[in-house]
């Protein structure tokens, strides 16, 4: 486990710093996720945690088999991989992580969480679209889940900055509730006059990421991200956790409850498998009600 440092930095005393070799989530930590809703910790994976990421996802096939395009308002697609199970490879292990699942609970009030799905966000360099501004329980309202008891870990894998399309939030807007959300492109949208307004209670932040960067955020945090119109592909992971309790009421795309398996922070240090995509459950976009997918989305199978 490991300690987060030099709490209250940031501009909104909401970042901190992954060291070892204890990791607790102070009064202060939890203070600021309530708050903001979100955290930024720095360097949560460490060069070779997300190296071996970047090797699953490159050298493997996942992507070119599996990810789709989501047209944003423009037309233009960011990508997205997506699936339902952890599984025991080198992606299956990072919301398994200690450091990554039981922090998620104890921001969340200490209930017990499961893995709702991981996705890899991916915009190509040069042409990679927007991500319309959301709250990620906008759609996952629909999806049958009562309470807005959902969060989520977006990873860079990549730099994640400004420059790229990298993520921007609303710091607070979980506290203005949930929004109704349409879709706009291929995308669940928030309602944009509602948005507009809130801009105007709550600062809009660019959030700056370097690889084995993470924010870890509420499910009613409104958030976006721009188009890619740099010379970097920006790719990052994001894993989603429900509550327990908050137990789906309809079948969808993603799971029921069921028991998360928490691995020791030196899993992912020490595993060598790498691609093991059986029984992960990669999403079929036909059969997900909460995007219209573009680029390659017919051709994908459900597993």
């Amino acid at each position: 486990m490991a300690d987060m440092a030099k709490t209250g930095s940031g501009l909104f005393g909401n970042e901190f710093k992954y060291e070892e070799p204890e990791f607790r989530v102070t009064n202060e930590v939890r203070r600021a996720f309530d708050d903001n809703g979100f955290i930024i910790v720095r360097g949560m994976m460490d060069e070779a945690e997300t190296g071996k990421i970047k090797k699953s996802l490159e050298e493997y096939g996942l992507v070119d088999k599996y990810a789709y395009g989501v047209p944003d308002a423009t037309g233009r697609e960011p990508k997205v991989l997506l699936w339902c199970f952890e599984g025991n490879d080198i992606l299956g292990l990072v919301p398994r992580l200690e450091k990554v699942s039981s922090t998620c609970e104890k921001l969340m009030g200490g209930d017990e969480l499961y893995h709702y799905h991981t996705k890899i966000m991916m915009k190509d360099a040069k042409k990679g679209g927007s991500f319309e501004w959301h709250q990620d329980y906008g759609y996952w309202y629909k999806n049958g889940n009562l309470r807005p008891d959902l969060i989520s870990m977006f990873l860079a894998v990549d730099p994640c900055i400004k420059e790229n399309g990298g993520l921007q939030v609303l710091v607070g807007s979980h506290n203005g509730g949930r929004v109704d959300h349409t879709f706009d492109g291929g995308q669940q949208g928030a309602d944009k006059e509602r948005v507009e307004h809130l801009k105007k209670i709550y600062p809009h932040y660019y959030v700056n990421l370097q690889p084995g960067d993470c924010i870890l955020f509420h499910c009613n945090l409104l958030h976006s991200s721009g188009p890619n119109d740099s010379a970097q592909r920006r790719w990052a992971f994001n894993c989603s956790y429900n509550k327990r309790s908050n137990n789906p009421v309809k079948k969808h795309h993603h799971p029921f409850y069921h028991k998360l398996d928490k691995v020791g922070n030196n899993a992912l240090r020490e595993c060598e498998n790498y691609c093991e995509p059986e029984g992960k459950e990669f999403v079929d976009p036909a059969t997900d009600e909460t995007v219209k997918a573009g680029s390659k989305g017919e051709a994908i199978e459900a597993k």
